[in-house]
């Protein structure tokens, strides 16, 4: 069948197995000379693309909860927002989330995905329990913090095994509201001086108009959050609004992306403004959008997001700011976010620091533009995220990535290496 991710970019033609039960699967996996796991397609670029995927979604039980500790345990295939159509009236939310709940929790963990609160809460891995897996050779493994093998998986992109089920600690809450705090700012000062100013806050993310020039550069609207106490866990996903056709490539242009952040950072209030909004609005606003992708053109679209140490964050974003407004290649989807340390994880994306993600359509000089974005993020001590990526060089990923002799290393020796191959994995060696 014809298969891509969230981009639309690469399009390849994939043999797909179902996973359904252990035994079918460890007989598809003796058979089949190379496969990656693949879950509900949200990961942007390549990597959970290739000749033969294992389709983890249908094995998606939940399999049991303690109400009293909140930990759950299910299968690899359960979506975050079946989750939290199930949890959430009991009083219950997810310790961290990334801005989309439409992904597996293997996809959760091979990505070891992280949001808005990485700054007090850390990466997904975080509030694993234990996980199982099974190894390339059909071995069924369970791991747990501490284990190579976990700190391999979390964040491994799928290149250790298929992830069957975790265990998972959820966080106790007792509303479906968050009380947020929307700053706007006038330039990347002040925006880095607002971020330090509510780093205590649970949850913030801020959005960041990248064509503003000279000295509004870096201006964005920041929001900040924690969980309301009104007792009202009345929670239901938002009906969504779908696109219904692909958009013809030319009506995300320049022009278009400069309204829409015109738009948006002018409707909001000056200074500082408050509001209750519900779990939807301030983690996932995207989702209330069904086939959003499809706004970029058929040619699709990548994500390009990376992250610079805390020390460098603000020469850095600055100088890469100024080559996207100049370029020209705008996004209307700019991500700043704040990020606290680093894990044990051999390649889990995030370090101290700041991070930015940003939507760019595929077109011609695009490539060019990021190739020298990522020389700044290189020289910065920065790195890329896996997840987004589609075309990031091996040179530019190693340099971003010091555990990655230790990944390799452990591929190798757990015979990992050949039968688990995607086509990120082998454009950039690992």
């Amino acid at each position: 069948m014809n298969l891509f991710s969230w981009g639309m970019y690469p399009k390849i033609k994939s043999n797909v197995f179902s996973l359904r039960d252990t035994e079918s699967l460890c007989a598809y996996a003796e058979k089949t000379e190379e496969f990656i796991p693949y879950g509900n397609g949200r990961s942007y670029g390549d990597s959970a693309l290739a000749d033969n995927i294992v389709y983890t979604k249908p094995y998606n039980n939940f399999l049991a909860f303690d109400a009293q500790e909140g930990i759950l345990e299910c299968q690899a295939g359960v979506l975050l927002s079946e989750i939290l159509d199930t949890l959430v009236k009991r009083g219950w939310f997810l310790k961290v989330t990334p801005g989309t709940k439409l992904i597996t929790i293997g996809g959760a963990i091979a990505s070891d995905v992280h949001g808005k609160n990485h700054h007090t809460e850390g990466c997904f891995s975080e509030c694993i329990e234990e996980m199982t897996l099974m190894l390339p050779d059909g071995e069924i493994k369970s791991c747990k913090k501490g284990d190579a093998l976990f700190h391999a998986t979390c964040g491994g992109m799928g290149l250790t095994g298929v992830i069957l089920s975790a265990k998972i600690s959820l966080k106790k809450i007792n509303s479906k509201h968050i009380n947020q705090t929307t700053i706007k700012t006038k330039n990347l000062k002040e925006t880095f001086e607002a971020f330090e100013k509510y780093k205590d806050m649970p949850y913030s993310v801020a959005w960041i108009d990248c064509l503003a020039k000279d000295e509004e550069i870096g201006k964005c609207l920041l929001m900040v959050g924690d969980f309301a106490n009104d007792g009202d866990l009345e929670y239901k996903s938002k009906k969504k609004l779908t696109i219904p056709f692909t958009f013809p490539s030319f009506a995300l242009n320049n022009l278009s992306v400069k309204a829409f952040n015109w738009l948006y950072y002018a409707k909001a209030p000056n200074g500082i403004s408050k509001q209750k909004v519900d779990i939807d609005t301030f983690f996932y606003p995207l989702d209330a959008i069904g086939d959003w992708n499809k706004i970029y053109g058929s040619g699709g679209f990548t994500q390009y997001q990376f992250i610079l140490p805390k020390e460098s964050s603000f020469d850095g974003l600055k100088e890469i700011l100024g080559k996207i407004s100049a370029s020209g290649k705008g996004s209307f989807l700019a991500v700043l976010k704040l990020y606290g340390k680093a894990n044990d994880n051999y390649l889990s994306f995030p370090m101290e620091g700041y991070s930015l993600a940003l939507d760019f359509k595929i077109e011609t000089g695009l490539f060019e533009l990021l190739d020298a974005l990522d020389e700044v993020v290189v020289r910065h001590g920065g790195r890329i995220y896996l997840t987004k990526d589609v075309r990031v060089s091996r040179e530019t990923f190693e340099q971003g990535y010091p555990l990655i002799e230790t990944f390799r290393t452990f591929r190798k020796e757990n015979n990992m290496d050949k039968k688990l191959q995607s086509l990120q994995s082998k454009r950039v060696c690992i």
